[in-house]
């Protein structure tokens, strides 16, 4: 414990309820890495076309976006720690399914678009579950470290050791394999949460249709009176339809048919680019646990998004697999510091009533123009090439996001924090 305590980015670990959840945590983080390598070659073998991965995404994302109201509403509502549980065993059996009908050589597109759907479906309920169960454990000044810790671990799951084993895996014997070992990893995960602590829920509402629409309005409100709380969900939004489409979808096109990638090396290529970009995640996490939030945070974290956007100019100039790899430091890494830094803030900020909606409303915010995204990625690619579409993505994504740091309010938290002398806190802290 000592050794713990002296690491400032693993101080939180010291907290037994804590710990069984960022272990469950870590082993569903590890499958997501799986899952990040072995989707985008599953669809491009049941269909070799742009257009179909960008389809099986916007199925995803619908399955997420309509349960995310619901799911923030049931974590104020039931205990939190339950409302993971259940979403980890659906999810197990969502992905179980698209594995089995992949490694028996009967999965269809119709079948990738159901399953995908209603495994976005239960996703919608575990995030924020996750996100607000955090402050129940953990005492206020341990929270950005527990985010930067998992601004750690999820990098190092995610994009290096998930995808590195996941990219053998698939390699070695197919997507599908890969898919099986990722509905595992939610098994595990559902067992370690079972060991936390029963925590109170945070809302004593009633479960009348009338009351869960009142309380899930509720949470908008919050977020639609809160001047340094909407620009940010705003950009949120415009980071996610400038880059997840064209990633998900142009980069892994672009290494098929442009550098006439096989199946294996594309597989190994993508897991090179996500691992770079969690090794940068990894330093700059900790650095972050061992120092606490940065001066002037709300600057760092707009110039950070914008940033991660731009890098994807340097993948639509790719020729090289060293070109995909710097990029991928750089966009992760950059994503990395402006996660923390948001999350730290809602967390203090948010009533402890509303941050399961509050944070079902960040996660929507992150989302809900993935299925745009998507679409303008084949969009972009019919006019302008899988090149042309991740420059162009980059330019007007960085762009808006500048602006959006000028609206008046949105450094406020910042503002705050100098008054004081000291980094943000409080829970109930006044809204702008």
């Amino acid at each position: 414990m000592a050794v713990i305590e002296r690491v400032g980015v693993l101080a939180p670990l010291r907290h037994r309820d804590y710990r069984l959840l960022a272990c469950a945590q870590l082993v569903s983080l590890a499958g997501d890495g799986f899952f990040r390598v072995a989707i985008g070659v599953q669809v491009l073998l049941v269909s070799n076309d742009a257009g179909a991965v960008a389809v099986v995404a916007i199925a995803w994302a619908g399955g997420l976006i309509a349960s995310l109201p619901f799911g923030g509403w049931a974590s104020d509502r039931f205990e939190r720690r339950r409302v993971m549980i259940a979403a980890d065993l659906w999810r197990a059996a969502m992905m179980g399914a698209i594995g089995w009908l992949s490694v028996t050589g009967q999965l269809e597109l119709w079948q990738l678009l159901t399953l995908g759907a209603l495994f976005g479906f239960g996703n919608g309920f575990f995030n924020p579950a996750a996100t607000s169960l955090v402050p129940q454990l953990l005492p206020d000044a341990d929270l950005p470290r527990a985010n930067a810790f998992l601004g750690v671990a999820r990098p190092g799951m995610i994009f290096i050791l998930g995808p590195l084993l996941g990219g053998g895996v698939v390699a070695v014997t197919g997507a599908g394999m890969a898919l099986l070992l990722d509905a595992v990893t939610f098994l595990v995960s559902a067992a370690l949460l079972l060991r936390v602590r029963r925590q109170p829920a945070a809302s004593e509402a009633t479960g009348s249709m009338r009351e869960t629409f009142r309380a899930i309005a509720a949470g908008l409100r919050f977020v639609a009176r809160t001047n340094w709380a909407w620009p940010w969900l705003l950009g949120s939004s415009i980071g996610t339809l400038a880059f997840h489409g064209p990633f998900d979808v142009l980069l892994p096109y672009l290494l098929f048919n442009e550098l006439a990638m096989a199946e294996g090396e594309v597989a190994r290529t993508i897991s090179l680019v996500l691992a770079a970009g969690g090794l940068g995640s990894v330093i700059v996490s900790t650095v972050i646990g061992q120092r606490d939030l940065p001066r002037r945070f709300v600057t760092v974290m707009y110039l950070c998004e914008a940033g991660a956007v731009a890098s994807l100019a340097i993948l639509g100039l790719m020729t090289a697999t060293w070109h995909g790899i710097v990029a991928g430091a750089l966009v992760f890494t950059l994503f990395a510091v402006s996660e923390i830094i948001w999350t730290t803030t809602m967390q203090r900020l948010v009533p402890s009533e509303l941050l399961g909606r509050v944070s079902s409303v960040d996660w929507f915010a992150n989302i809900s123009l993935a299925p745009a995204s998507f679409g303008v990625a084949w969009l972009f690619d019919e006019l302008l090439g899988p090149r042309g579409g991740l420059i162009a993505a980059a330019a007007v994504g960085a762009g808006v996001l500048l602006v959006l740091l000028s609206v008046p309010g949105t450094r406020q938290p910042e503002r705050m924090s100098r008054a004081r002398g000291d980094a943000v806190s409080g829970p109930h802290s006044d809204e702008a």
